[in-house]
């Protein structure tokens, strides 16, 4: 068995479930919206909730004692929302304000705190047993949960949900093809990568034991790909859409 992952049996059963709502439900509707939007409405759409995960992911830079892109985030949040129109438009990439994704997970293995067992969350997929508590409270910080009008609040959720979706289509083919054991594959693939996020991509090459994984190797997808529609599961933590909606601009340009 995988050292990493003790609760195997379990974690399979809900990624199969995890796969057969996606395929059910999402993809469905994702393959729908990105057929019938156009390409303008998807950039707006991606860019304003990207907007909305720079506030969360600046907080987490500032806990985490990085002051100066803390600072950067919350300049891009200011740019965004006046120059870039509520945040419709990624000004502040252009102005020279690096685009950052941080999570409470993150903030918390930078605290200190291990990273647990290797725990696949029903709906969200791949997470370890820190990310996994930490998953409540990004949601609700990087997320517009709190809009008081719940038909607002649901119908806003719903588009970030099919938008994240929509931008991972393009990987799916990617890993049916490039692995033999799905599962194994995500699993893995995901555990190095969150390391890498951990480290700001700079992991040390010894071993460590938040996150027991051979130094990270260049990869043909990004963290994001693998970790939803590359694992056919459905990410809807809305606490890490700022890096999702990125990569949705840059998939759809």
């Amino acid at each position: 068995p995988h050292p990493d992952d003790p609760w195997e049996g379990y974690n399979r059963a809900v990624f199969a479930f995890n796969e057969g709502v996606d395929k059910a439900v999402f993809k469905p509707l994702a393959t729908g919206y990105d057929t019938v939007a156009p390409l303008p409405v998807k950039s707006g759409v991606g860019s304003f909730f990207g907007n909305l995960g720079d506030i969360w992911t600046g907080i987490n830079n500032f806990l985490q004692g990085k002051g100066r892109d803390g600072g950067s985030d919350a300049a891009r949040v200011l740019i965004n929302s006046t120059l870039g129109i509520f945040g419709l438009f990624d000004v502040a990439t252009d102005m020279g304000f690096e685009k950052h994704q941080e999570d409470l997970g993150q903030t918390l293995a930078v605290w200190g705190v291990g990273n647990g067992p290797y725990f696949v969350v029903p709906f969200f997929g791949p997470r370890t047993l820190r990310d996994a508590a930490a998953l409540p409270g990004d949601i609700y910080g990087g997320s517009l949960v709190q809009l008081s009008d719940v038909a607002s609040r649901n119908a806003v959720t719903g588009l970030r949900v099919v938008h994240e979706r929509a931008a991972l289509l393009g990987a799916d083919r990617a890993v049916e093809e490039g692995s033999l054991d799905k599962y194994g594959y995500i699993r893995d693939f995901y555990l190095q990568q969150r390391r890498y996020e951990i480290y700001d991509g700079r992991p040390p090459r010894e071993r460590f034991d938040d996150a027991r994984a051979t130094p990270m190797q260049p990869i043909g997808l990004s963290a994001i790909e693998a970790d939803d529609a590359a694992a056919g599961s459905l990410r809807i933590e809305l606490a890490r859409a700022g890096g999702d909606t990125l990569k949705a601009q840059g998939q759809e340009q």
